[in-house]
Parts: C-alpha cells; structure tokens; sequence
C-alpha cells in the first residue's frame, strides 16, 4: 500500500431543521386548494338565467372564438412560413446558496468550534454501528462463535463479553452481548440482486444488540476470555468457557459464561444458576490490591487443553494461576521486579513459558515462568518517559511488540536486540510514533496481517496503522502530503483515524471477521471495519 486513507470526519454546524427552498411548501388559505381570484377581477354573469351556462375557466382565461382561431391561422399565413419566434429570455440567477463543502478533520489541525459536531463520512466505512448500553463497560474480549472464519457477508453477527462499571457495587454485572444485523454502510451484496429485492435496503438499518448477564460483585477493572484454537469451533453448552474477571475489590474471579452464550442463540434456553451465576473459581493471592493486567494462554505440549492466567496488581506483583483436571490452582509466589502499579501483561505467542509485562515504573519486563527467583530474565527500562499502559506481542512475526505509553507515543520493539538483564544500554524502538495526544488506553496486533495494527487514545481517537507503508517520494509534496499551516504532519503509516466516542477505554479486532474492529467508551460501544484494512 503506498496511500494514506483517513477518515474524512467532517465539522458542520449542529442546527435546528429548516426547510431549504427546494424543500419550502406553501400552505394554501382559507383552506382553498388554489389561490383565490383577485378582489379586482370581473364578476361574472349569473349563470342560473341560461339552460346551460358558460364553460367557467378557473384560471379566468378568455375563451378563443372560432373566428378568432381562423384569424390566427390567416395571420400565420401571411407572415410567411408561420413558425413561432420564441422571445430570448435572460437566465434566470440561482438564489440558493450553496452549502460549505465539507472538510476532513484532522485532530491536531482542526478544532471544533461551538455548536459543531463530528458526523462520519461512511463512504470510507464497509460497516459501522454504534449501540449504547445501561452502564459502561469499559473492558471486554470478543467470543469466539460457530458462524464461521474469515466471514465478510453482510448482515453479520458479533458476540462479545464486558464486565460493568455502574455507579453503586450491587449493580455491577458481567454480561455477553449478541451484536446481530450488522450491515454495511451502504448496501448488502451485489447491485444486480438489489435491483430483484427492493426491500434490501441496508442504508438505515440499525443494528440489535441482546445480552444474558449475572451478578459481578464490584466494578469490573479488566475482561478476558480464555483462548480457543484457531478455527477450533465453539465448545459445546455442555463443557466450559471461561472468562476472567479483574475487579475493584482486589478478587479475580473465573466464570463459565457457556450457558450465557447458548441462551442469546436458543429461545427457550435457561441456564444452571449454580453453573453460572457464581464464579467456578476466584483467585485470592492479591489481598485488597486491585489491578487491570491480565492474559490467558492455552498450556500447549502435552496438555493442550490445560490453561495458564496471569494477574498483575497496582502493588508490583503478578501471579500465576494454572488449570488442573479438577480445577484451579493459585500459585503463591508472585513475580517482582516492577517497582510500580503493573498495567498489562501478554503471554509470548511463540514460548508457553515466556510473558511480557509493562508498568507503571516505564519498564517492559520479559519473564519465564522456570526461571528460579520469579525475577524478569530481560527487559527494556526505560520503554517510555511516563506509565507504560499497554503491550502487545505480534502473533505473527513474534519478535515484535507493541507498547503504548500515558505520554501518548507508541512504539515498536524488536525482541532480538534486547540484551539479557543487568546488561548495559537500553534499545531503541524500531518504530515510534507521537500521533496521539493523550494517554494510549488499548494497542493490539491484527490477528493475521503482521504489520498492521490498532490503538486507542484519551483524546477520544482509534487508529488504525501500517508499518508496511513507507513515504512514497514521487508523492511528496501531494496534496495528501502538505501540512496546512498551523497543522500537523500526519504520518504515512496511519491508515485511518475513527471518532465519535468519548473517553475510549478498549479495543480489539473480531479474529473471525477480518478488518473488524470493536471498541468500548463511556458512551457504548462501536462495531466498524473500514475500506483501509
């Protein structure tokens, strides 16, 4: 790819409807269907005198005579050829006033004045829905589903797991939301088969979202879901599905959501209150200490089925819990060499020992889990000036990883130029980008393109990148190119720039439908996939 696409937002004053003059109706009077002739016109004969009165021409016109039709046709004879000379009008002018022409929004460049509001350009969109929710829910993992892999028909279905942040403990829940007639922006299938079915017409198609929820004792910090293998289907109601919980009492608490899932997709279904409404399994080893950094990963080798949970709290420490044929287990032991709040940890897609971990101390530590001490093997300190709030590790090329920092920059590592611990100097990123002007909140590989990946921000932006795209120098100086005076330079490498959610906390792509990307805010949730991934 060597373009940039960015999401043509447009500001245009928020104002009240008003006709235009092509759209202005004028009421007829006194309830008339026509204007009334004029006081002035003269009156006619009454017509109640005749047999048969006079044809009444509504429009007060006179009617010609024969006589007067036979004059016409002498007096066209003897101008010559008899052809009409139409009389030249001068044009009439437009007095419409043309509309702004709308303009892309630039964060950085542009700035909303009052009463101007963002509204999406969906030309660049395949598919884009907004659904709102009681309470927020500012963590949630997507579910894997039995609808297929790499699905781009429209309408679709999305299924997702979030944890509540309401404004009392008793409220909170963990729910399972259905996101269900997710249709393109502009149409479904081809033109030929919209020409057949009228009623297809996808334009203005909300979509429906449906949830099953149980209690969750306290606000939920983090979501995860436990991993499946890719293209493996979805277990059957009968065998778990577990997700864990991070809450603000200081308690991970594991749940079978299986049921949950199977009550969204059979009507009549109900589920096992001891199954489901209870956690099968809470993890104790961090006290009081809330936290927010959490990762599963399937043990592999010859167990494959066996899952391993990891959990960092805001006191520095991070602990493992392992699955067992008749449970779990919590291991005592913490890993510690953070000196702060640890904010994120993911397991090493290549290595079932191995994790990375980021913190609030502006580390990334590499840990394995065999290594004696529970001490970090490498890491690289300092990753950021400020917290380093996110991490995540390239399934694909896996000596990349992500990190995403509260001084808003996002920056790439490459593992194999990270010395072992103790070692003198600090790497350099292989790429770094201060796109964002706020703390980064979410950062996440795409799940099959190794180049390309998403971040989400405070300032209320989701970007979309690529590191495969370089500066094309035959475009330099374009029009795509030019920074606007005042403005900012953007970046060839950012794709895409979505808005229009406030204070974005998470996002993740759908592995089953690719470039589909889903985000949690305040406001709700969104569900879109752009024409630049």
């Amino acid at each position: 790819m060597d373009y940039l696409d960015l999401v043509e937002e447009t500001a245009s004053p928020e104002k009240c409807p008003s006709a235009s003059a092509t759209d202005t109706v004028t009421q007829p009077s006194d309830g008339q269907a026509y204007a009334k002739a004029p006081v002035s016109s003269a009156k006619r004969d009454d017509p109640t005198g005749h047999e048969m009165g006079e044809f009444e021409d509504a429009w007060e016109d006179e009617i010609e005579s024969d006589e007067d039709a036979v004059d016409g046709e002498a007096n066209k004879a003897e101008d010559g050829d008899g052809m009409d000379i139409d009389e030249v009008m001068p044009p009439i002018e437009e007095s419409e006033e043309q509309p702004p022409a709308l303009e892309a929004f630039i964060p950085g460049t542009h700035t909303l004045e009052k009463d101007e509001v963002l509204e999406a350009d969906d030309s660049v969109y395949v598919m884009r829905h907004a659904m709102n929710v009681t309470w927020p829910c500012l963590s949630f993992d997507v579910l894997r589903d039995s609808l297929g892999d790499e699905r781009q028909r429209y309408p679709a279905a999305a299924y997702v797991v979030a944890g509540t942040q309401a404004d009392r403990t008793g409220a909170n829940e963990l729910s399972v939301f259905k996101m269900s007639s997710l249709h393109r922006t502009q149409n479904d299938g081809d033109d030929a088969d919209d020409e057949d079915e009228d009623e297809n017409d996808d334009v203005d198609e909300d979509a429906v979202l449906e949830f099953r929820s149980v209690p969750h004792n306290g606000g939920v910090n983090r979501v995860r879901v436990q991993p499946l293998p890719q293209s493996s289907p979805l277990p059957p109601a009968s065998q778990p599905y577990y997700t864990a919980t991070w809450a603000d009492t200081g308690k991970v608490h594991i749940w079978d959501i299986r049921p949950l899932l199977e009550s969204l997709d059979t009507p009549g279904y109900s589920w096992e209150k001891s199954r489901t409404n209870k956690p099968t399994f809470t993890i104790n080893s961090h006290g009081r200490a809330e936290g927010f950094a959490m990762d599963w990963a399937a043990s592999g080798g010859a167990n494959p089925s066996a899952l391993r949970l990891l959990t960092g709290d805001i006191h520095s420490k991070i602990y493992l819990t392992t699955s067992t044929p008749s449970g779990f287990n919590a291991l005592t032991q913490p890993f510690t060499s953070h000196t702060s709040s640890v904010e994120d940890i993911q397991w090493s897609p290549s290595e079932p020992t191995v994790f990375a971990s980021c913190s609030a101390d502006c580390s990334i530590q590499i840990w394995d889990v065999r290594s004696r001490g529970r001490q970090s093997v490498t890491g690289i300190n300092p990753a950021h000036e400020s917290d380093v709030n996110v991490v995540s590790w390239n399934k694909n090329t896996t000596y990349l990883l992500l990190s995403g920092g509260d001084e808003g920059a996002i920056r790439v590592w490459d593992l194999r130029n990270v010395s072992k611990a103790g070692s003198p100097g600090v790497p350099s990123p292989v790429a770094a980008f201060a796109w964002h002007s706020a703390p980064i909140t979410s950062i996440e590989w795409h799940p099959t393109e190794d180049s390309i990946f998403a971040a989400s921000g405070a300032d209320d932006q989701v970007t979309l990148w690529d590191l495969g795209v370089e500066q094309d120098d035959e475009e330099v100086g374009g029009s795509m190119n030019e920074t606007p005076e005042g403005g900012r330079e953007v970046p060839p490498q950012l794709l895409f720039v979505h808005q229009g959610q406030r204070d974005v906390k998470e996002i993740h792509w759908h592995p089953q439908m690719p470039g589909t990307v889903i985000s949690t805010a305040l406001d709700g949730f969104n569900i879109f996939k752009t024409i630049s991934v």
